[in-house]
């Protein structure tokens, strides 16, 4: 794969992440429709918690593809990020729940790791990612994700900082 395409499935995968946290500066309370519906696991805690909302999910999945389409990588691509980008972030949060760390709470590597991780795999066939390729953008990932959240926590965008 050539350096424009690693950085372009890096910028997804940024956009696929931050579109939920920018979604929700924009429209506040408003559309916060919980994925798990308020659902408590056998633990007897939330199975994923009131930050993880329809809106969140699905103006990702949104936001990516539109991206996706617009640098080049097809509407597919960027689906197929966002989708296993979100995925990995509910991953994220069921196990953040089950350790008693609360919604929006941070947990470096658990709070980046499968939300990079599960859609670079999902595209490694198709965009001939190598394992080396794959590690070199989850750590990518990780600290531009650290960076941006800090930016975002300064603009009052996000709540707290990683």
């Amino acid at each position: 794969m050539d350096y424009y395409n690693l950085g372009g499935v890096l910028v997804l995968l940024l956009v696929a992440n931050g579109a939920p946290v920018i979604l929700e500066n924009l429209f506040r309370g408003r559309f916060r429709y919980p994925v798990d519906g308020g659902a408590r696991f056998l633990d007897g805690k939330p199975l994923l918690g009131a930050s993880k909302t329809w809106r969140g999910l699905l103006g990702s999945v949104l936001v990516t593809t539109l991206v996706a389409e617009s640098i080049g990588l097809g509407a597919q691509t960027g689906l197929i990020v966002s989708a296993a980008a979100m995925m990995g972030d509910l991953c994220s949060s069921f196990t953040k729940r089950r350790l008693s760390i609360p919604p929006s709470g941070m947990a470096f590597g658990l709070d980046q790791v499968p939300e990079a991780l599960l859609p670079l795999l999902a595209l490694r066939t198709s965009m001939d990612l190598s394992a080396g390729q794959i590690v070199l953008l989850v750590a990518v990932f990780m600290l531009l994700e650290r960076l941006l959240s800090k930016i975002f926590f300064r603009m009052r965008i996000r709540k707290r900082p990683c």
